[in-house]
């Protein structure tokens, strides 16, 4: 397998970690970015030259363009585009504050779009690339409590579909990944929360009690499926990771499905 060299945002924990050790761990080199890059120690001490730590605020497009182009420098090329880089926002629609939701907005949707605008010029040059976006169960279902990420994370799909049309016929791939639920810290210490509001306790009780019976997946499981994802000639543009969204996600269109077609006799008098 030819080597390859990727672009891993939020490379210090979670999947990116894992990912980033999984391809230096085969040979692969990686320019890993993190808030800071402090955090990325372990890999380098573990693969010396083979990482290019880097700090990055996603959320800074400019600090994207120069971090892509660092990376271009070091390694002359990219392979694989990786946008991890994210977090999870809990707390019901109406609990939200503005700085809130324009920090989810930021970081979950605009991040991505920075690194993205940032590496395409690199990949469309070679005619060839892949652009791996982390989406969500959370971007084709949405739950209580979520409201914010899940629109961040929707919106991640609606751009991204629309890219991989774009950038096809160029030579570039882009797959949306979107993971069920494991046993990484987006529900723990990268959390944000929102001040409650007491009328919202039953909903959220009951959201607390399906999440505790929902054991999560161990992520190291990830490691090589995305290395197998990366190395197909022809990668979807969907791939979830775990069967767990396969229920979920049939039973959220057999239901949209089904209320389109119930309403369509008042749809056609429009």
């Amino acid at each position: 397998m030819t080597k390859k060299t990727w672009f891993i945002t939020g490379a210090s924990r979670g999947l990116g970690h894992i990912w980033a050790r999984a391809a230096l761990a085969r040979g692969d080199r990686v320019a890993a970015t993190a808030r800071r890059p402090e955090s990325l120690r372990s890999l380098v001490d573990a693969y010396g030259d083979d990482v290019l730590p880097l700090p990055l605020d996603v959320t800074d497009r400019a600090a994207a363009t120069d971090a892509v182009q660092r990376a271009v420098d070091a390694f002359g090329h990219l392979d694989v585009v990786v946008n991890n880089a994210g977090y999870g926002l809990f707390g019901m629609v109406e609990e939200t504050t503005e700085e809130q939701a324009r920090a989810q907005l930021e970081t979950n949707l605009f991040g991505p779009l920075w690194v993205t605008q940032a590496a395409l010029p690199f990949l469309r040059a070679r005619q060839s690339g892949h652009i791996v976006q982390v989406s969500s169960l959370g971007g084709l279902a949405a739950f209580p409590g979520l409201g914010l990420y899940n629109a961040s994370k929707w919106a991640l799909e609606g751009m991204s579909e629309a890219l991989a049309q774009e950038v096809g016929p160029l030579g570039v791939r882009v797959t949306l990944v979107e993971p069920g639920p494991y046993g990484t810290d987006w529900s723990g210490a990268s959390a944000v929360h929102t001040r409650p509001i007491a009328a919202y306790e039953p909903v959220r009780e009951a959201r607390r009690s399906g999440a505790t019976a929902r054991a999560p997946q161990n992520p190291q499981a990830t490691a090589d499926v995305i290395l197998e994802l990366v190395d197909a000639d022809e990668p979807p543009l969907r791939l979830f990771l775990g069967t767990y969204p396969y229920p979920v996600v049939e039973a959220a269109y057999r239901q949209r499905l089904e209320t389109w077609d119930a309403w369509r006799p008042l749809a056609a008098k429009a």
